[in-house]
């Protein structure tokens, strides 16, 4: 007998078996991602500004005041030069004129710059009046303060003040052991920071600042200089 023909299932489905649905979760349900983005260039670092240009220095203004009109009249010719510079005036005053101009500075008519408060020199060496001797005052009485300047060559002497303010003995002889400037009528012109007998004067702009006296640190240490 024939075979008989198969008949399909009620709804018309084939026999093909489905193909089950992936699981959640496995490769195949998950949607399809973009290509990763190629790495970022590092960033090329931007060139430093160029420094500002430097300022001009700025310069002292010249002082005029009736202080120094009185100075004027009273000293015709001493007064080399007037200037302020942050609000600090600066007189420069001949060598010779220098104790009779501090003693009117320290009285009632002069402005009662009692109080010596420094005193110290510059060195210019390469400057034909190689030193600034530099005197800074005080006046209680007028609560401002002034600078007096005197200009010294290389071998001169300038006028001791220690008659006017006591204090400028020990100021000048810290002046005297640094740069060798010499006193006229100090009472005890000597060394005070420098052991006594030291050759030469470290603050001055010759003198090295590794320089040592050997002779004195073999003779009072016993060691080699810079040992």
């Amino acid at each position: 007998m024939a075979d008989e023909p198969k008949v399909p299932p009620e709804g018309g489905a084939s026999e093909t078996p489905a193909k089950p649905a992936p699981a959640a979760g496995s490769p195949a349900s998950a949607s399809p991602q973009p290509a990763a983005a190629p790495p970022a260039k590092p960033a090329v670092p931007a060139k430093p500004a160029a420094p500002p240009a430097p300022k001009a220095p700025v310069k002292p203004d010249p002082w005029t005041s009736p202080l120094l009109d009185t100075l004027q009249k009273k000293f015709p010719g001493a007064v080399i030069e007037a200037v302020i510079f942050r609000n600090l005036p600066s007189v420069r005053v001949a060598k010779e004129s220098l104790v009779p101009i501090c003693e009117f500075l320290k009285s009632s008519e002069g402005g009662e710059y009692k109080l010596l408060t420094d005193h110290t020199a510059v060195d210019y060496p390469k400057r034909e009046k190689r030193f600034d001797v530099i005197y800074h005052l005080y006046s209680f009485q007028r609560n401002d303060r002034l600078r007096v300047k005197v200009v010294l060559g290389e071998n001169e002497k300038v006028p001791s003040v220690t008659g006017i303010w006591p204090t400028a003995n020990w100021f000048e002889r810290e002046v005297f052991d640094m740069f060798g400037i010499q006193y006229e009528g100090h009472p005890d012109l000597k060394r005070i920071l420098m052991p006594d007998g030291w050759t030469g004067h470290p603050l001055r702009k010759d003198y090295d600042i590794l320089r040592q006296d050997d002779n004195w640190v073999q003779s009072n240490l016993g060691i080699k200089s810079g040992q």
